[in-house]
């Protein structure tokens, strides 16, 4: 966190990560970064919404960050990167060299190229099932606000946004059902 090259508003957090592994990098205008989150078996209409809300926030100048998991969070990253200009960050819940979900290795290699993928978990960390709830605090750490767009009782995407307003003094906003 003492690293000038660490992020400004992550290094705010009470818990802030002591090491952050990173494949791209960070830029100035990451401080103007929402996290976008949900459910990893969302409906068509969430992932479509996930992908279009990313896309108007990276038009609009905004990094869009997420987990790079399989649905709501691989739309948003998705859609963000779909702006010419657009930038994301996905926080993985491994090492960097253990991508997880596997069939994001290519939207990992773009987000790289476009933003970042972070981690605080060493090389050759597996995704193990407690590493996710404990990465959640570096999604919304790195965020000004969180847009939940679907999300079960029990979801990441809940614990994110429990972090976010709770522990991190940041805005949660939620996608109300149909908005089109």
């Amino acid at each position: 966190p003492e690293d000038e090259a660490y992020p400004p508003l992550l290094r705010s957090i009470g818990d802030a990560p002591s090491v952050l592994y990173v494949r791209g990098g960070f830029e100035p205008r990451d401080l103007q970064a929402v996290a976008i989150v949900g459910s990893r078996k969302c409906s068509f209409y969430g992932r479509e919404q996930s992908e279009r809300f990313a896309a108007l926030l990276a038009g609009a100048g905004v990094t869009v960050i997420s987990g790079g998991a399989r649905g709501i969070d691989s739309a948003a990253h998705r859609g963000a990167l779909s702006h010419p200009l657009g930038r994301s960050i996905a926080v993985l819940g491994s090492g960097l060299d253990v991508p997880y979900p596997p069939e994001n290795v290519g939207l990992f290699n773009d987000l790289a190229g476009h933003g970042a993928v972070v981690s605080e978990y060493p090389f050759g960390a597996p995704p193990t099932p407690e590493n996710f709830p404990r990465r959640n605090r570096i999604i919304s750490g790195l965020a000004r606000a969180v847009l939940v767009v679907e999300a079960d009782i029990r979801s990441g995407a809940l614990i994110t946004a429990r972090l976010a307003a709770d522990d991190q003094n940041r805005p949660v906003l939620a996608l109300p059902g149909k908005v089109d």
